[in-house]
């Protein structure tokens, strides 16, 4: 089977690629744009991006929206990570954190997959923390600043490794189960 990925990211699509592939599931790439709804839940963002592309012709796809919700920032960035990401960056959440000593953190993945007439949404979660400088050289977006075990970012932990426990990894699971569940795997 092949999924176009709509993404601007490659390294979401290689991550992708080696949770996936051993499933017979080959991953396309596709760097477009669609409608991201302003909410404050993922799962929201997903399923209107879901329908929006399928209403324009798109088969076969999936789309993910992810978020670093950090809690002595009331959920910030959250859906709004990328944009965070954009504008402020690694330091300027680094900086928002100076000081504070609740540093607690979840990464939440939301994947929407559209096959046939078919839609599948799941999420999944990886706790942990914000660190107090950025580490490590692997990785993407928040990778750096983000420790699931208040040791070691994101971006020092080998991508087999981050699979097992990230967000992403999670979600790319519970995927796999309900297309097991389905009959397309």
């Amino acid at each position: 089977m092949k999924l176009k990925v709509i993404t601007h990211n490659p390294g979401k699509v290689r991550e992708y690629q080696e949770a996936l592939g051993g499933y017979g599931i080959e991953m396309e790439h596709v760097n477009r744009e669609y409608d991201e709804v302003q909410t404050a839940y993922l799962e929201e963002v997903v399923d209107k991006g879901l329908k929006s592309m399928y209403a324009e012709g798109l088969r076969d796809f999936m789309i993910d929206d992810s978020g670093l919700f950090v809690d002595a920032l009331k959920g910030f960035p959250g859906v709004y990570s990328a944009y965070g990401q954009k504008t402020i960056g690694n330091e300027g959440i680094l900086k928002l954190m100076e000081g504070v000593d609740d540093r607690a953190a979840v990464f939440k993945c939301c994947i929407g997959c559209r096959i046939g007439d078919e839609t599948v949404i799941v999420t999944g979660k990886c706790p942990g923390v914000i660190l107090d400088s950025a580490r490590g050289d692997g990785g993407f977006g928040y990778d750096p600043i983000f420790s699931p075990d208040g040791e070691h970012s994101f971006a020092e932990i080998p991508v087999e490794e981050k699979n097992v426990i990230s967000h992403r990894g999670v979600a790319t699971r519970m995927l796999v189960e309900e297309l097991r569940n389905r009959g397309f795997i």
